[in-house]
């Protein structure tokens, strides 16, 4: 059962209310509008709840847009329909502030899972035959063992298993991914879910990927990465990042793209982070540790040429160094 989250219509819709609201909170006629919307639907009642709550340390006037969002809307709902000036403020507002939001709203640990974090939390958890599963930030997980297989349903996120095929020679160990089953024999391995394939990574032991159709597998040995998508699996010769070491806390990299250095930050941070086209491409490689992102973020300027913008602690921008 997956928890009901809202959609990104919703969404959007939920934060232009806000924004209405904190223009002209003393508007009574615009409070019973805003009313209305939320009874119309229990998805628009979710979606404000939800934008209430992230909301509390933010203030979305401080967000790029938001200001000349308002005014645009306020001058447009004078000589258009109010379906109109709605698609402008989507338009000019929302493109800096669903973006990230949205992301934080679709990623909340899905209560109804068996197993899940929150952002910035790594957990670990002893599963019912011994193994031990770790789960890295934003991740969730759900569990079906019987007298047949143990079946961990990666929902979303990463994993880290350590197992044991001893004294479980009967019952395979298979995990179930998006983009395809694993089956994990003695060792270690991760599987995370991207948005566009999951990727997967063995320390030590091997694990096997089932292709579908045929029922071969693909083994994956000690030390492999590899890329399971739509296509198929793919072993990957490169890896700019250590698989491996978020469960000691840490981020290390090896000639990482900054863009993809900052998307992997944002995974344990909420709010918007991001950089400059300009700055895209610097390359970065060290260790750094996961417990403080801000702090982190704030060592970039000591390494590259780059500077920090900062509207609120939730909206981070890095661009190139004046």
């Amino acid at each position: 059962m997956t928890a009901a989250q809202p959609g990104a219509t919703a969404v959007k819709q939920a934060i232009q209310w806000t924004l209405r609201l904190r223009e002209s909170g003393h508007d009574l006629a615009l409070q019973q509008q805003c009313a209305q919307w939320r009874s119309a639907r229990h998805e628009h009642e979710l979606a404000w709840q939800r934008v209430t709550y992230l909301q509390q340390d933010l203030d979305l006037r401080a967000i790029p847009g938001a200001g000349v969002a308002l005014r645009t809307l306020e001058t447009s709902q004078r000589r258009l329909q109010r379906r109109q000036a709605l698609k402008l403020l989507g338009g000019v507002a929302m493109i800096g502030t669903t973006a990230w939001l949205g992301k934080d709203l679709e990623m909340v640990s899905d209560w109804a899972s068996d197993y899940a974090t929150n952002t910035g939390e790594r957990r670990s958890y002893a599963l019912p035959d011994g193994s031990l599963m770790q789960l890295n930030t934003r991740s969730a997980v759900d569990l079906a063992f019987n007298d047949r297989q143990r079946l961990v349903r990666l929902k979303q996120g990463e994993l880290m298993i350590t197992c044991s095929q001893a004294s479980n020679a009967q019952r395979p160990l298979l995990i179930q991914t998006r983009d395809g089953l694993l089956e994990g024999f003695e060792g270690r391995f991760v599987a995370r879910q991207d948005s566009d394939c999951t990727r997967v990574s063995v320390s030590h032991g091997r694990l096997a990927i089932h292709r579908p159709g045929n029922g071969q597998l693909q083994w994956i040995e000690a030390g492999e990465d590899w890329r399971l998508d739509a296509q198929g699996a793919q072993r990957l010769e490169h890896v700019d990042m250590d698989a491996m070491a978020w469960s000691e806390g840490l981020i290390v990299t090896r000639d990482m793209r900054l863009f993809d250095f900052l998307a992997q930050v944002s995974r344990y941070r909420h709010g918007y982070l991001g950089c400059s086209d300009e700055i895209a491409d610097l390359r970065l490689s060290g260790v750094f540790r996961l417990e403080d992102p801000e702090r982190l973020l704030q060592l970039l300027p000591q390494t590259l040429p780059v500077r920090l913008l900062q509207r609120t602690r939730w909206w981070v921008r890095v661009e190139q160094q004046a």
